[in-house]
């Protein structure tokens, strides 16, 4: 099928490769299908994009390649919906707020995106009392010496 997209325009995507938000996404209940689209063929970057409405795509990435340190626990009732079995099913991700200059950036740490490719599921975690917020700087200031 021919989808419209954000950020590469009119592209042909398989049905197998839909991922289905059940609950849709915090702020977009109606979204519930979406596909997973590099942003660029040498980026980290990737476009998750909705089937339904071409002006929705966010971009996300994998965020222990900007912070190894990011952790926390799955609850039971999350890995249901999902249906987890096996860590290896599983891709975490966090959405980008992408600012001008780029080094401004941010990552939404305190609401991961859990996607369980096997079942094609995912949900939109919100992590309660956590230190992690909705803006971390994914490019980190050196510290001068």
């Amino acid at each position: 099928m021919n989808i419209q997209t954000k950020y590469h325009g009119e592209i042909q995507v398989n049905q197998e490769d839909i991922i289905t938000f059940e609950q849709g996404i915090p702020g977009f209940p109606h979204e519930n299908n979406f596909i997973l689209l590099p942003l660029d063929q040498e980026s980290p970057f990737i476009i998750m994009q909705s089937q339904t409405t071409p002006e929705l795509g966010f971009v996300v990435v994998n965020p222990f390649l900007f912070f190894q340190e990011y952790e926390f626990n799955l609850l039971e009732n999350d890995k249901e919906v999902l249906k987890i079995n096996a860590q290896e099913d599983i891709q975490i991700l966090s959405i980008l707020t992408v600012k001008e200059p780029f080094s401004e950036s941010t990552a939404n740490l305190q609401a991961p995106v859990i996607i369980n490719h096997k079942e094609k599921l995912a949900k939109q975690i919100i992590l309660n009392n956590t230190t992690y917020t909705t803006r971390h700087r994914i490019i980190q200031e050196e510290v001068k010496k």
